[in-house]
């Protein structure tokens, strides 16, 4: 649909029939503007109604039109699109202590390390929050900021994308990644401060403590799930041949569930990436993105591309009417 920011600019439309009804009623006798005017006027009636003046004349009159249209500032206006409004800060602190390598996990039948099957999941979990701002943390022996707060989920997919193993070190920061989300969700909504932990081990680095991070989170009202990722046996080859082994025997669920109670949030355990799934969908479900429905009529402008053309036809005008007039030389 097009609208006029300005239409009273219309008004300007019939200026130049005006400008001429009055220039021909008040004649200025037979002064023109160069030396061989008596030629021009012997030859004027043979060649004015020539096609070359008839197209200069009616592109001047075509940029005059575009001109007053351009300065009344029309829109184009869209159809209605809808727009997910605001919703949660949500941070998602990753583990890639060296513990992550172990290839207890599987993804598509084939045995995958458990930073993999992280990586699969969350990208899929990211690609549904719209209306988040969503925030990457990456902790082994210490903690960092992989991706700040933003919207732009394919951003942050990529960035966890790139997390590799042994990027913060070998051990595990616990109480470091928290004490890092809670810096990096303060001054936001009480209700809508979320942190997701995801580890595969206990706290062996670090200089806080987890259940202290734990509980000045909770003081701040900032919401901890936590998920403890690994199988709880694997086969691994031996001397004397395959064994079974637990490789999950180093994580400390006790204080996995001990943040999240005391934060209000929830522990998780996943033994393989489809309990990695099933967990996330839960968490969607648990911190819903907002659903009221927000709806907005894209704008687009098009002064710049009628002006853009009124400059075109004044040009084009000025040189029809310039090689008229030297035409008309010519012939004198």
């Amino acid at each position: 649909m097009l609208e006029l920011v300005w239409p009273w600019f219309l008004i300007a439309l019939p200026v130049p029939l005006l400008a001429r009804w009055l220039s021909s009623a008040k004649p200025n006798g037979d002064v023109l503007w160069w030396a061989q005017s008596q030629h021009f006027i012997q030859h004027q009636d043979k060649t004015t109604t020539s096609g070359q003046a008839i197209l200069g004349k009616s592109f001047l009159w075509l940029a005059w039109l575009l001109l007053v249209m351009a300065i009344s500032r029309p829109t184009w206006v869209g159809e209605p699109t809808q727009v997910t409004p605001s919703g949660r800060d949500l941070l998602i602190a990753l583990d890639l202590s060296g513990s992550m390598k172990i290839t207890d996990m599987t993804l598509n039948q084939q045995t995958a390390d458990r930073l993999q099957a992280a990586k699969e999941v969350l990208a899929d979990f990211i690609k549904k929050r719209r209306g988040d701002r969503i925030g990457i943390i990456v902790f082994g022996t210490k903690a960092f900021l992989q991706a700040p707060l933003s919207f732009d989920t394919k951003t942050i997919n990529q960035l966890v994308q790139e997390a590799q193993i042994g990027f913060a070190g070998q051990r595990t920061a616990i109480g470091d990644a928290i004490g890092l989300g809670i810096k990096r969700l303060e001054d936001k909504p009480s209700d809508q401060k979320v942190l997701i932990l995801m580890t595969d081990g206990a706290n062996t680095a670090g200089r806080v403590q987890p259940s202290q991070a734990a509980a000045f989170a909770a003081s701040q009202d900032v919401r901890i799930h936590t998920i403890g990722i690994g199988a709880d046996s694997m086969l691994v080859r031996g001397f004397f041949g395959p064994k079974e082994v637990n490789p999950s025997s180093d994580l400390d669920e006790d204080l996995l569930k001990d943040i999240a109670k005391q934060t209000g949030g929830q522990y998780f355990r996943a033994k393989s990436t489809e309990d990695l799934q099933h967990i996330y969908q839960q968490l969607d479900e648990m911190e819903p993105t907002p659903s009221e429905e927000v709806w907005q009529r894209p704008i687009t402008t098009l002064f710049h591309w009628l002006a853009l053309f009124a400059i075109l036809s004044f040009t084009a005008s000025f040189a029809l009417n310039k090689r008229f007039y030297f035409s008309v030389r010519e012939r004198t």
